[in-house]
């Protein structure tokens, strides 16, 4: 279930490309604040201190209690995560308030447990989707969901409607959603047939035949009788 950490936020930051910028140099991060009952707040967290609160068990889902000036404290959760594309680096966070009596919709990593018998016999494993949307209270939010997948034979798959049922919990998905399957290995590439017996090779004469199609034993007489005048 999602764990709860503190992390503090400055308010009074300006907006803009060059001072946020300015910001991730000093080692801080530009969000923003918003939920359905106040109004957005620009501020700024430590990138550390930031790392740190989206990396316990509950990851992207964790309760995060911003400590906002002059404010008491906002419990909140990253929705919008933005990232340096190829540095390890945060760009930009967007908090959404939350209310411990109400749902929220989460993202939630699947973990696929054991081996299929499937792969086994020489199918190949093919995952088709390794996280899915649940929705529950907001201290109730799985840290992962796991699924047994040691009994799927090959050709066949497991999908949403096949996740264990969690007290609580109700996933938002089509129910008929593949999460994996096994399927065969790709087939070998079938050899080029061979020639039949009996098919002549195209411009070659067939023994037996004269080149207009006439008999041998017909073309002789015919020979022989030209000859008789």
């Amino acid at each position: 279930m999602s764990s709860q950490v503190t992390l503090r936020a400055e308010t009074g930051r300006a907006t803009g490309s060059r001072e946020s910028r300015r910001l991730r140099r000093t080692g801080r991060v530009p969000a923003i604040v918003y939920g359905k009952s106040s109004d957005p707040i620009n501020v700024a967290v430590d990138a550390h201190d930031l790392h740190m609160a989206l990396h316990t068990e509950a990851g992207a889902n964790a309760l995060i209690n911003l400590e906002i000036e002059g404010q008491d404290l906002v419990l909140t959760m990253a929705r919008v995560i933005e990232r340096h594309p190829f540095r390890n680096e945060y760009r930009h966070i967007d908090f959404v308030t939350v209310s411990l009596d109400e749902t929220v919709h989460a993202e939630v990593q699947i973990h696929f447990l054991g081996t299929p018998v499937g792969v086994i016999e020489g199918g190949v494993l093919s995952p088709s989707k390794t996280h899915v949307v649940v929705e529950t209270l907001a201290t109730s939010i799985p840290s992962g969901i796991e699924l047994d997948i040691s009994g799927v034979a090959m050709g066949d798959a497991l999908r949403i409607a096949d996740l264990p049922e969690l007290e609580g919990v109700t996933y938002t998905e089509d129910p008929e959603t593949v999460l994996m399957s096994v399927t065969a290995p790709a087939a070998e590439i079938e050899e080029e047939p061979e020639e039949v017996e009996g098919e002549g090779i195209e411009g070659e004469e067939i023994e037996g035949e004269e080149p207009d199609g006439q008999p041998e034993e017909a073309a002789s007489d015919e020979a022989g009788d030209g000859s008789g005048e």
